[in-house]
């Protein structure tokens, strides 16, 4: 039996302890909100937070992940109460096909958690292991602006020495 502690909830899987944290998520408890894209860990589309971090649950074998936190796009509101950066991701567009924006959102979350008044640099840095091959990039720029905004801070502008 493996201990996850996943939104908040524990759980205690019999799973195999190398089965990687997404087939665990989607298949096991339902959490169908990360996504297996490339399996490779170079797409994205499933990451999630460990211990406020994002990772790619594709890649992280369940059992390295006893006693640690791990939170997914469920865990950041409800289609009645979404969170900011979901709110912020409807509000812009920024999904086309959506596939990647999970991920997405759970990327931003962890850099607005740490710093909600982020560069534009770093804004672009961190969102970029991430790929959206739609090409909605823009929009969910104007996106995480938009939630850095709703959750007090702001994307810094960067001046020109």
């Amino acid at each position: 039996m493996i201990g996850l502690s996943v939104n908040g909830i524990a759980h205690s899987l019999d799973v195999d302890p190398d089965t990687p944290l997404l087939y665990v998520l989607r298949d096991e408890l339902g959490l169908n909100g990360a996504k297996f894209g490339c399996g490779l860990g170079q797409c994205g589309a499933c990451t999630v937070l460990v211990d406020d971090r994002p990772a790619f649950s594709c890649l992280l074998p369940v059992a390295a992940l006893e006693g640690r936190k791990v939170r997914t796009i469920e865990g950041l509101g409800t289609p009645d109460k979404p969170g900011a950066l979901p709110a912020a991701f409807e509000a812009e567009q920024a999904a086309q096909c959506g596939y990647c924006i999970a991920g997405m959102i759970m990327r931003a979350h962890a850099l607005l958690e740490r710093n909600n008044r982020p560069t534009e640099a770093e804004l672009r840095g961190h969102l970029a292991p991430n790929l959206c091959r739609c090409g909605t990039h823009m929009r969910i720029l104007r996106a995480v602006r938009r939630a850095a905004v709703a959750m007090g801070g702001g994307v810094k502008e960067e001046t020109a020495l």
